[in-house]
């Protein structure tokens, strides 16, 4: 079905734009250089600069950049880690990858990990903790730190959907040991494919992580540890160099049209909306609604020609790989309840409140 109103749409790119990569891409073709080289450094260079770390590690993506920080924290076989129960499956998937156990927890109203119930699932197998900053909010990283300070835990932040987010002034991705980065291209900064980065305030993790990324080797045919191929291509870290630089510009975008929903729809009693965040800032990702009618509102969405996306209908521990037979009562609700509505640069103040205006014709008293 074609969307008047598609939940993203990579081709709204503005021409000018589209010229520029098509630029980039020609002059790629004309160089001849397809792995490694300037392009990556320099995009590398970049990431560590925004992000204020003292080093970046671009890799082929984020799913790789999980398994390879558990990696390097040596974490493995008989290994503990607790994740969050709503994440992109990928989260528990790389801890599974690596041998050890991914142990789930429940999550907050907002979908972000629940730290108070940390001492129930917390053994002496625990290894590390995956924060996960769903949808873009962060969790509260001052109180994992705390909780994990004189503990022989690691913290590798899963901060795929949160590139631009703060708290307290910090990026996503620098309050762990490692943090873990995608430019899938649905992100807010994506790539033209597959894409990720390592990132860590410890140098001393820099060469394990560069090693791991390329067959264990920082120099070619010399071989210190059983790594694997994981390395960012030329191209995609040429493409986002140029995307880069649009990217403040972008979230200013998402952040208005953001704006627009919170305003427009905050008196519909029967729609929760995410919350906004008191000590930082959340980088827009996905605007998500939670409602007992959540069906019913999709459908009538998308009889209007919006198309809306759930992210995510499922638990991980409620997957087949996953399975475990732990209730999770606020992961089970939001996963029946969450919509994600459009929400990237490229859509109009218009079309948002177009958008708006039809939700709240829905009437759910006639959807019971």
């Amino acid at each position: 079905m074609k969307f008047k109103i598609p939940f993203l749409d990579l081709a709204r790119f503005p021409e000018e734009l589209k010229n520029s990569l098509r630029e980039k891409f020609s002059e790629m073709l004309d160089k001849g250089l397809f792995s490694g080289g300037n392009e990556v450094f320099k995009f590398e260079n970049k990431l560590a600069l925004y992000q204020k770390t003292p080093f970046a590690v671009a890799c082929a993506n984020g799913t790789d950049a999980l398994e390879i920080a558990l990696r390097v924290l040596k974490i493995g076989q008989g290994d503990e880690v607790i994740v969050p129960a709503i994440s992109w499956v990928s989260t528990a998937e790389a801890v599974c990858l690596v041998g050890a156990k991914p142990i789930f927890i429940d999550v907050d109203l907002s979908g972000l990990m629940d730290i108070s119930k940390l001492d129930l699932v917390i053994t002496s197998r625990t290894k590390a903790i995956i924060p996960v900053h769903l949808y873009g909010q962060m969790v509260d990283m001052p109180s994992i730190m705390q909780f994990v300070k004189n503990k022989p835990i690691k913290v590798i932040e899963d901060a795929a959907q949160a590139f631009g987010s703060h708290l307290k002034g910090r990026p996503a991705g620098t309050w762990g040991d490692i943090g873990c980065l995608s430019f899938y291209p649905s992100k807010n900064l994506g790539a033209l494919g597959e894409a990720g980065a390592l990132i860590s305030q410890n140098p001393t993790f820099e060469t394990e992580l560069r090693a791991y990324i390329n067959h264990g080797q920082l120099l070619r045919d010399e071989h210190f540890l059983v790594g694997k191929n994981a390395r960012m291509d030329s191209l995609q870290a040429s493409f986002l160099n140029v995307l880069f630089e649009c990217f403040e510009e972008w979230q200013q975008n998402r952040s208005y049209l953001a704006e627009v929903y919170w305003e427009s729809l905050k008196d519909m009693a029967w729609l929760n909306l995410p919350r906004k965040t008191l000590n930082g800032t959340y980088n827009f990702h996905l605007f998500t609604i939670q409602t007992a009618f959540r069906n019913q509102l999709k459908d009538f969405l998308n009889n209007a020609g919006i198309q809306s996306i759930i992210h995510y209908p499922t638990p991980i521990p409620k997957m087949k790989p996953y399975f475990d037979s732990i209730t999770y009562p606020n992961a089970e609700r939001i996963c029946n309840e969450i919509l994600s509505l459009p929400l990237n640069p490229w859509l109009t103040e218009n079309e948002v409140n177009y958008i708006c205006e039809v939700i709240k014709k829905f009437n759910p008293n006639l959807s019971s």
